[in-house]
């Protein structure tokens, strides 16, 4: 076997483990897939979860590769693929959950329904931030709430991965939006175009009266779970939309029957692990790409910078709280 047919890859060999970069086989695309070099790997909680044996519902058995999102550069083709070619800078959320070989590794065989190409706009790192986190706001607030032009929108977490994402979503589609936040965060929803609301300060009773008149808002989106989603059956208006991708645990649903209100929850990796919807991924990034090129979507990073080698410190930094925009690990080779 020859260095051409090798890769290095972070590997995990089970839960909790520290990661090994070590040399493995590099996959060949099969009928329907490419062969991407990766440029970088998004890093999402997720991932973390997945880690440490915790995400029953991602099955995806240990040893393997994380990595739920990558950007890299077609190198080859298989067959029957006919909408990219050698060469194209592509972005998607690939892998990593199901058994799907992730993007801690230096080459992944993808099947090339989940991909799009990437902005032009944006570096390899930026586009590796985007593709859980847009996906996941986009079937929310477009295929589930199909917010609009003129409605009021709350989107929960608005400094978040989905929740900044969100933010500039609901604004591109012409929505007023508001986004709650700790303090710190006030100033980076403002700066995206949210009216930001300290959750520390302001009750969603508080902001139903101040922003909404007492009629609650059209649209909300939780990206939080928990009481904060109990919180939003209450605070959406009659016949509005409460959307969560945070769903857990027992929530009583008679206030938002009490309003005639409807509920969806967002479970972006079903695509990945039942092989239903693909190309509907594929077709939300391009829509992605198309924003983003149009200046109405950026993707905010953690300035940090980490490597294959440095994976699980990429982790830590969010494990601790510490990051500030999404992490991601940048792929050499």
């Amino acid at each position: 076997m020859t260095n051409k047919d090798q890769m290095q890859a972070a590997l995990l060999d089970g839960p909790k483990q520290p990661f090994r970069v070590a040399s493995v086989v590099r996959p060949t695309p099969k009928s329907g897939e490419v062969l991407v070099r990766i440029k970088a790997s998004g890093v999402n909680p997720l991932d973390l979860k997945i880690r440490a044996g915790q995400a029953a519902h991602a099955r995806h058995p240990l040893p393997a590769i994380l990595g739920i999102d990558l950007a890299g550069t077609v190198e080859a083709v298989g067959p029957g693929v006919a909408a990219f070619r050698e060469g194209d800078e592509v972005y998607g959320m690939t892998g990593g959950v199901g058994g799907v070989q992730g993007s801690l590794a230096e080459y992944a065989a993808v099947d090339a329904a989940l991909l799009a190409r990437k902005p032009s706009n944006l570096a390899m790192r930026e586009a590796a931030a985007l593709p859980l986190i847009f996906i996941t706001a986009w079937e929310g607030l477009v295929d589930r709430a199909k917010v609009q032009a003129g409605q009021k929108v709350l989107v929960h977490g608005g400094a978040g991965g989905v929740g900044h994402v969100a933010v500039q979503l609901a604004r591109a589609r012409g929505a007023e939006v508001f986004a709650t936040g700790s303090a710190k965060s006030t100033a980076f929803i403002a700066q995206i175009g949210a009216t930001p609301i300290d959750y520390n300060v302001m009750t969603v009773d508080d902001c139903v009266a101040r922003y909404t008149g007492g009629r609650g808002f059209d649209v909300i989106y939780d990206t939080v779970g928990g009481t904060t989603l109990d919180a939003s059956f209450n605070a959406v208006r009659r016949f509005g939309h409460v959307v969560s991708a945070l769903g857990w645990g027992t929530h009583a649903l008679a206030p938002l029957s009490f309003r005639a209100g409807t509920y969806s929850g967002v479970f972006t990796l079903l695509p990945l692990l039942t092989n239903e919807g693909r190309a509907h991924h594929g077709e939300i990034l391009r829509e992605a790409t198309g924003l983003v090129e149009a200046g109405k979507l950026r993707p905010r990073l953690d300035p940090r910078r980490f490597g294959l080698g440095s994976a699980g410190a990429a982790h830590a930094a969010i494990e601790d709280r510490s990051a500030e925009g999404k992490i991601v690990i940048d792929i050499a080779g």
